[in-house]
This record gives structure tokens, sequence and C-alpha cells, in this order.
């Protein structure tokens, strides 16, 4: 599987293509080894994501696909809906799913999301607006959604 490390302001991203798709797209402290080296689908995800942190995109459009199961796609999906600079909590996602009573597997779920940043589960908050749970660690999160919030010159990102 192609794999490259690619260097963001919030630490190294492991960025990795399987079937011409981008399957993880991961945040980490120190890099590994590349496989196969950067393809064109590689270097387009890396720029894009440069352009996310340089405050010029909003919206990925490199083909994306991730193992899991047929709720946990649903969940993903979902996330996607969620507007740049935006949050909702946990309750209003169960609820966007017409899925009241599964926060626990919703939240579950949204910790195994493997396309960090893309599919922005860091968009998904505490319904009091704490920042919880985040694979990336929470100052991610928080630095994130500042980011966010600060290429839309709002303030601070609040539940909508």
């Amino acid at each position: 599987m192609p794999t490259i490390y690619h260097p963001s302001p919030i630490g190294i991203i492991r960025i990795s293509e399987n079937d011409g798709f981008i399957s993880s797209v991961n945040i980490r402290d120190v890099a590994g080894e590349e496989e196969e080296g950067p393809t064109p689908l590689l270097k387009m995800a890396a720029r894009q994501l440069d352009e996310y942190f340089a405050g010029t995109r909003k919206i990925f459009d490199f083909p994306i696909q991730q193992p899991g199961s047929a709720f946990q796609q649903q969940v993903w999906e979902c996330l996607l809906k969620i507007g740049y600079g935006k949050t909702i909590s946990y309750l209003q996602q169960s609820k966007m799913m017409n899925n009241p009573l599964a926060i626990r597997a919703i939240a579950s779920s949204n910790g195994k999301n493997d396309l960090a940043i893309v599919v922005p589960c860091h968009r998904v908050i505490g319904s009091d607006g704490s920042l919880t749970g985040y694979a990336g660690g929470i100052w991610r999160k928080k630095w994130l959604l500042e980011h966010e919030a600060r290429v839309l010159g709002v303030g601070q990102t609040s539940l909508f």
C-alpha cells in the first residue's frame, strides 16, 4: 500500500492509498518508512491538506474509501455533512442519523475514523461544548477547530 509521511502544523501526517482511493490520513508525532513512494494521488492529497492548513481549502475532493461496517460507513458519511468551521454534538449526530439511542456506537465509530481532517470527526464535540475524544489528541482537535474559526473569521466554533 503506497504511503507517504507529510509535515503539517500539527504533526506528521501519514497518508495511505489503496486501490485508487486515499484509505487513511493519520496524524503522528514522528514519520515512519514510506512504502512505494509518492503516487499522483498521494501527492494530490498532500497538496490539498497543505491548502487546508493554509486556509484556502475547506472541502477535499480526492477519492476516499476506508474499510468499516455498514454502520460505520453511515457514521462517517454523516461527518462529511458537517460544514467547515461548524460543530455538532454526538447527540446531534445521532439525531441526524435518526438513531438517537446509538450515541455510544456513533462515538465509537467516530473514533475509528481513519481519515482524519478529511472526514471531519474533529467537528463533533460534547453536548456541553467540551472537546471530547480525538484519536490525534485533544490539543489537535482544539487546534483544528480554532484554525477553521480563524479562517472563517469567527471568534470560536459553536454548535449549530
